[in-house]
């Protein structure tokens, strides 16, 4: 059964009451989450009931081992992840004999998060744990449950092989939310070739992050990366800093709890624009945005927090009455319904990567990431790379309001003078130096107990704001959230709605603000709000029947239990092919009775269910032997290279030397005023077309490439303005990657013309490309960083002029499959992004990627659309 209803429906409720049910009828039951924050929240849940018979009890990588042999033993109610599952228990299945006898049920929480080469990973440990219960005579039931997937009952039958029933009519109340579609103002700098530059998201987000505590409103701000989270929160709080400096209140002591209607009068001022990002620009004087070519400080703040149906039992934000809505901010300075022209993104937080090709290429790497259960989705194993760093952002662009209740408008009235317009907006407090401790941030590379001590903190309002990868996105129970601040398209429409879904879950109204970067699909969306509300969220991508996923479980089953012929179904039609070269390989024996692993090595090595490869870089500080976290080996290329910049818990840190055989890297207090991005060089050679037809005057192919990456070089570039300071060589081995790949070529005949009309191929089939990765997570379930891709003229193996776009992920993980499933619709709304941004050359809301190895360059935007224009039509 799988039950796929809307965030904060009750689904808990749907398989906690059964499962319970279960427990005390002495039985047992797993619970399966993809993040150990969930498992943890859920343990806390079950812990509240005070059910002695339940004896309730998370295994995972942050378990002591002394409880272990406990919980084996003992337990009935066991959370764990897919990697401890993968790794210990079913290994080890006969010292958990007892608990698999009487399993009664397996439940699958948050299935949404299990795409792409991780769900194909968890799809083949499914299978094996259906396999070692059928060894104990138990036929556990498997329940699953999410809120945002598409065709819920195709893809848990192919998750787990099972037949499955859906249950999707959702009629639990809730209150409603308000989406805003947020686009930061441009500022006075320009970017590669000449184009202007938007603030941030991640800077966008510091500054409304800062607002919304400073207002009493818990928020949850979502950043794509690691270092993006730790820049948020790090700016956040300077901001704050900042505003404790400037307002010496006196009243009563900021509460340890949230209590959103103590700090609001019977009634909100009405004739007034004082808000509390009026009083926190007022201590930015230095902001070289600030000034009367930028948008108005606080556009949301003042629209949400001056919101004339606020009282004493409404909450911070009104929406509309049921249901979601959406608002769209633009720069006032473009004037109504212009779209503005877009520079280059650099968020001060995303993970640096680069990749150029023979010709071109650009391509994404995910963040590191230290235990694999704190990561909720893979990263390429040596998957392209896409993003930006630059330094914490400048204050919000603006200035202080003209009608400020006091005729010196830098002098704070008194909290409690009557006509202080800020005594409903902020809680009382008498001592504000602990202000900027309201906010921090959370990621994967934490130790254990310091997650567990931010997840309480935001729970009980010690901390009112949390900077946060997508690792809090599934299910945590964080009651009370008022607001969430999005940083950037988070990749699919069902991450946006779970991210969303997060505030509001006591019913109460919430907002939920989507922050565009200068990036071709975030632009897309603001401006095309009917490509998100009112859509179906997207397909799940799933491939278990890949060899590079398939080989490695059929070995670790067969450690488990002998293979033999009856097994063969339970793991899909290619399990004969994939034996055959495993034998011939000698990873396994065949004998009368069935497939043995004779091996000595452990099996569950083979397999990197997270997809990032490798093993695990250990970042340490060098003066006091410190082990700050963990990264995997294919990120530590981009990410804690020599003379990296590296952020940890807001502090900053130079890389003194990275050490690959040894994994490690040591790095060193310092408090540099530059960011650094790696740079790298990228080729692309065809293996073999699986498949192919015409595309307008071009042909479409899909089929399996192997792709060469190393990183060459970083770049250093300055904090506050983006000025680049140097461009310093790098000596990593290349790494290779043999994946499947969508691509299409264009004959001569049809690029003459346009060679003889002035146009540059090799620019226009770069911009093309870049573009188009852009798009392409709108068309199959993928993150950015999950795809790359090389253009060039003339490539060796075509003789054409070839566009590649490839999973980066070994193996493949489907998404270069469902573009070219999707092609037609895909290029479209390509070309449509390019020709719809009102720039003269290229930007990064359209053509220009922020992590391209060449530079940006060369890149012909006009060239691209004529291009497409060929490629689409048949004339």
């Amino acid at each position: 059964m799988i039950v796929s209803t809307g965030t904060a429906s009750g689904k808990s409720l749907a398989y906690l009451t059964p499962a319970v049910a279960s427990c005390l009828d002495g039985g047992t039951v797993l619970y399966l989450t993809p993040t150990k924050a969930l498992a943890a929240d859920q343990l806390r849940g079950l812990r509240e009931l005070h059910l002695t018979q339940v004896r309730a009890a998370t295994y995972d990588g942050d378990t002591p081992f002394e409880e272990r042999t406990w919980i084996r033993r003992h337990a009935n109610y066991v959370l764990t992840n897919p990697d401890m599952l993968h790794r210990s228990i079913l290994p080890r299945h006969a010292s958990w004999m007892s608990f698999f006898r009487r399993l009664r049920m397996v439940v699958v929480d948050e299935c949404h998060g299990y795409r792409g080469v991780f769900g194909s990973h968890v799809a083949q440990i499914l299978r094996r744990l259906r396999r070692v219960c059928a060894r104990y005579g138990s036929t556990p039931t498997f329940l699953l449950a999410s809120a945002t997937a598409s065709e819920p009952g195709a893809f848990a039958m192919r998750l787990t092989g099972l037949e499955m029933d859906e249950v999707t009519v959702d009629a639990s109340p809730k209150g409603s939310t308000t989406i805003a579609l947020w686009e930061p103002p441009l500022t006075e700098l320009r970017g590669e070739g000449g184009a202007p530059v938007r603030r941030t998201a991640t800077a966008e987000a510091a500054d409304l992050l800062a607002d919304l505590v400073l207002a009493d409103v818990r928020t949850l701000a979502f950043v794509r990366s690691r270092r993006g989270a730790e820049t948020v929160a790090l700016t956040a709080r300077a901001k704050l800093a900042d505003v404790a400096f400037s307002m010496p209140y006196t009243g009563t002591p900021l509460p340890a709890t949230h209590h959103p209607e103590a700090a609001k009068p019977t009634s909100p001022p009405q004739a007034t624009h004082w808000s509390p990002d009026t009083a926190l620009n007022n201590t930015i004087d230095n902001d070289p945005n600030n000034g009367p070519d930028h948008a108005p400080v606080n556009d949301l703040g003042q629209a949400l927090l001056n919101d004339s149906s606020s009282g004493p039992n409404s909450t911070p934000f009104n929406g509309p009455s049921s249901g979601p809505d959406h608002i769209q901010f633009k720069d006032p300075n473009n004037g109504p319904g212009n779209s503005p022209h877009h520079g280059p993104s650099r968020s001060p937080g995303e993970d640096p990567s680069s990749s150029p090709a023979n010709g071109s290429a650009e391509g994404t790497a995910r963040g590191p990431a230290d235990d694999p259960a704190d990561r909720p989705a893979q990263g390429p194993a040596q998957g392209p790379a896409d993003g930006s760093v630059k330094g914490p952002a400048n204050g919000r662009p603006g200035s202080a309001p003209t009608d400020a209740p006091d005729s010196d408008p830098t002098r704070i009235p008194s909290r409690n003078a009557p006509d202080n317009p800020l005594s409903w907006a902020l809680p009382d407090i008498s001592d504000l130096s602990n202000l900027p401790d309201k906010i921090a941030a959370y990621r994967a590379g934490y130790l254990a107990e310091d997650r567990r001590v931010l997840e309480k903190a935001l729970r009980d309002g010690t901390i009112m704001g949390l900077a946060t990868t997508n690792a809090l996105e599934l299910g945590v129970d964080v009651s009370g959230l008022d607001a969430v601040l999005i940083a950037g398209w988070p990749g699919t429409r069902a991450s946006l709605w779970q991210q969303a879904g997060r505030a509001g879950r006591d019913g109460q109204d919430a907002l939920a603000v989507l922050i565009a970067r200068d990036d071709p699909l975030d632009t897309y969306l603001v401006h095309h709000p009917q490509a998100l509300f009112g859509q179906p969220v997207e397909a799940i991508v799933l491939d278990p029947d890949n060899p590079y996923v398939l080989g490695p479980h059929l070995c670790a089953a067969a450690a488990e239990i002998p293979l033999t012929e009856a097994d063969l179904p339970i793991f899909g039609p290619t399990t004969t092919d994939v034996l055959d070269d495993l034998v011939n390989q000698g990873m396994l024996r065949a004998r009368p009775t069935g497939w043995f692993w004779t091996r000595r090595e452990r099996p569950t090595d083979l397999a990197d269910i997270r997809g990032g490869g490798g093993s695990l870089i250990h970042v340490v500080e060098s003066t006091t032997g410190r082990l700050l976290g963990s990264v995997d080996e294919p990120s530590a290329h981009t990410t804690v290279h020599t003379g990296a910049v590296y952020i940890h818990q807001g502090e900053t840190f130079l890389v003194e030397a990275l050490d690959l055989d040894a994994d490690v890297a040591l790095v060193t207090a310092a408090n540099p005023d530059y960011s650094t991005f790696a740079r790298d060089i990228t080729d692309i050679s065809i293996l073999s077309t699986q498949r192919s037809h015409p595309l307008g005057q071009g042909t479409l192919h899909f089929g399996e490439v192997e792709v060469t990456r190393q990183v060459v070089s970083y770049l250093k570039r300055r904090f506050q303005s983006g000025e680049m300071l140097g461009d310093e060589p790098l000596d990593l081995p290349p790494r290779t990657l043999r994946t499947r790949a969508v691509w299409w070529t264009l004959p001569a005949s049809a690029v003459t013309p346009l060679a003889e009309a002035g146009i540059d191929l090799g620019g226009a089939a770069h911009a093309a490309e870049h573009a188009s990765i852009g798009l392409l997570p709108l068309f199959a379930t993928c993150d950015r960083w999950d795809i790359g891709g090389v253009s060039t003229e003339l490539h060796a193996d075509t003789g054409l002029l070839t566009v590649f776009v490839y999973d980066g992920h070994e193996g493949g993980a489907g998404f270069a499959e469902r573009g070219y499933a999707r092609a037609n619709d895909w290029l479209t709304a390509t070309r449509e992004a390019i020709t719809s941004c009102e720039c003269d050359r290229g930007c990064p809301s359209c053509i220009q990627s922020p992590k391209c190895g060449n530079g940006n360059e060369p890149l012909d935007k006009w060239g691209a659309i004529r291009l497409l224009n060929t490629l689409l039509t048949t004339d």
